[in-house]
């Protein structure tokens, strides 16, 4: 029997279980086949504190600033147990207004982000090309987050493995149907979308198209920051890559279809082509559909099933699963060895939705 039982073999169940196993316990993670299914695989990994979803979310607001700034640890502990580069980046973003219209939303940003602290500079057009030569001539002004970092998700995910691997974690090819059957004394429920019918939590799936790119030659793109922008109300992020790897999101839609749609690709790169005019000459690779697991209120689910103690539910990240990965995991790992729970699970439990749990469902 095993200390702790992990279901789902994302970021945030890969993060529970390689900690949880360096604290001492012996950790089974559960997954039909860990492989590339999962949302983090259209992640662009940007992380950002601070966006247009989360202004007037202060206690979400402040949860993600906290797991921002213990990034910089966690990257060089996972870099330093594997041996592997994660494509971690410390340049900064650089929000765009490319029509007048555009750069109220871009100035509103700033000030929610100085108002908690955040370094956020403001940016005329010229100080903006000088930055980015490769931005459209004449953008409206903008923003430059210097504390915003960027990690590649899918190298992550490989380095996680590792990890897990390195610290002793089992992992079992098993789809899990009913936690009440899992030989452990405790259970963290990591299983996106699929924590719903687990749990009977209101986790709903959002579809998200990403497009990735590369530049001609592979060569690194002209691009070093990553790009936030808005082109007539029209949000995207562009988001470049040392090995000539561009990605281009996103989308968001009530759907849970996996069609990747041409509107789709139009609308992305049609707001990326403006941005940065360059793109136009790069190669379309990719265009990844993917889930996320979203909540009503559109907060992850961090802490123990009401009634069910053994059971510690981690999910409902939405579009922030990457950037709140190392708080996750931190005080998932807290709730499970130390006797006082920590403080947030009052704020982001299961309780607040007033749901009964179950225990069982299809994973």
């Amino acid at each position: 029997m095993s200390d702790l039982a992990v279901v789902g073999a994302g970021p945030i169940g890969l993060a529970v279980a390689w900690r949880a196993a360096r604290r001492g316990l012996a950790v089974t993670m559960y997954d039909p086949e860990p492989d590339d299914s999962g949302a983090w695989y259209a992640a662009a990994g940007i992380l950002a504190p601070v966006s247009e979803e989360t202004v007037g979310e202060p206690e979400l607001t402040g949860l993600l600033v906290d797991s921002a700034a213990s990034w910089p640890a966690f990257a060089a502990e996972l870099e330093a147990a594997t041996g592997l580069d994660i494509g971690y980046r410390a340049e900064g973003t650089l929000v765009v207004a490319l029509t007048a219209g555009d750069r109220a939303e871009v100035l509103r940003l700033r000030d929610h982000q100085t108002g908690l602290g955040l370094p956020a500079r403001q940016q005329t057009a010229a100080e903006l090309r000088a930055r980015e030569p490769s931005l459209a001539p004449r953008p409206h002004g903008g923003v430059y987050s210097s504390g915003d970092r960027q990690v590649n998700p899918r190298r992550m995910v490989v380095a996680l493995r590792a990890a897990c691997r390195s610290a002793g974690v089992v992992v079992e090819h098993t789809r899990v149907t009913d936690l009440a059957d899992l030989p452990a004394a405790r259970v963290v429920v990591a299983a996106g979308c699929g924590s719903a019918a687990l749990t009977g939590l209101p986790v709903r799936p959002v579809k998200g198209q990403v497009l990735r790119l590369r530049s001609p030659g592979r060569e690194a793109p002209g691009l070093r920051h990553v790009v936030r922008g808005y082109t007539d109300g029209r949000a995207v992020y562009v988001v470049p890559r040392l090995d000539g790897e561009v990605v281009v999101g996103a989308t968001m839609e009530e759907r849970t279809d996996h069609l990747a749609t041409a509107g789709a690709v139009l609308e992305l790169l049609g707001a990326a082509t403006a941005l940065v005019p360059e793109l136009t000459d790069y190669e379309l690779t990719e265009v990844c559909v993917r889930h996320r697991p979203a909540t009503p209120d559109s907060a992850p689910i961090l802490g123990p099933l009401p009634g069910q103690p053994r059971v510690v539910v981690a999910t409902g990240h939405h579009q922030n699963g990457i950037l709140l990965t190392p708080l996750t995991a931190d005080l998932v790992v807290r709730a499970l060895v130390e006797p006082v729970p920590p403080a947030r699970f009052e704020t982001f439990g299961p309780a607040r939705f007033g749901v009964p749990a179950v225990t069982r469902g299809s994973g």
